[in-house]
């Protein structure tokens, strides 16, 4: 590997880490507030997907969808802090993002509800998308994560 090589390995397995610290402390925030729901934001939705996002703050599934944001949260948050099956958790958090982005996307002509900032097409879900994005091509967790450990155990395995 040269020197350019380990420099993207170093900058986006920091950016792996970054963002899966930031991934597993909303998910854990949410599961030791008991008052958490993810209800208004969804209430709230705005845009072309609206009905979507306001269906799912049925209180006959709000249970579930609350679980399920909370349990994706830190699911990605491991994966990607720890360096294991980090494209997974790529995957995952993309989606999540997508969902964030969509339910209340920065379109013109769409107030901006339940947001912080002031918008315009591109807010801090689309450019944490774009950089798991980045993770889910450029894996690093067989650099620096439990991956490495994982592959040199099945290498082992292997050569048996």
């Amino acid at each position: 590997m040269n020197r350019n090589q380990n420099k993207i390995t170093v900058v986006v397995t920091i950016l792996r880490v970054l963002i899966g610290w930031h991934f597993l402390y909303e998910g854990i925030s949410k599961v030791y507030n008991p008052d958490w729901t993810s209800y208004g934001y969804l209430a709230s939705a705005q845009g072309p997907l609206k009905s979507v996002f306001t269906a799912l703050a049925n209180d006959s599934i709000m249970y579930w969808v609350d679980t399920l944001n909370m349990a994706a949260l830190v699911f990605v948050g491991i994966t990607l802090l720890l360096g294991i099956f980090e494209r997974i958790g790529a995957i995952v958090g993309i989606g999540l993002l997508a969902m964030y982005y969509l339910s209340h996307p920065p379109f013109p002509g769409l107030t901006q509800l339940n947001v912080e900032g002031n918008y315009w097409l591109v807010n801090k879900n689309l450019i944490e998308l774009v950089a798991l994005l980045v993770v889910y091509y450029l894996p690093t967790g067989r650099k620096f994560g439990l991956e490495y450990f994982r592959n040199r155990k099945l290498a082992k395995t292997d050569a048996l």
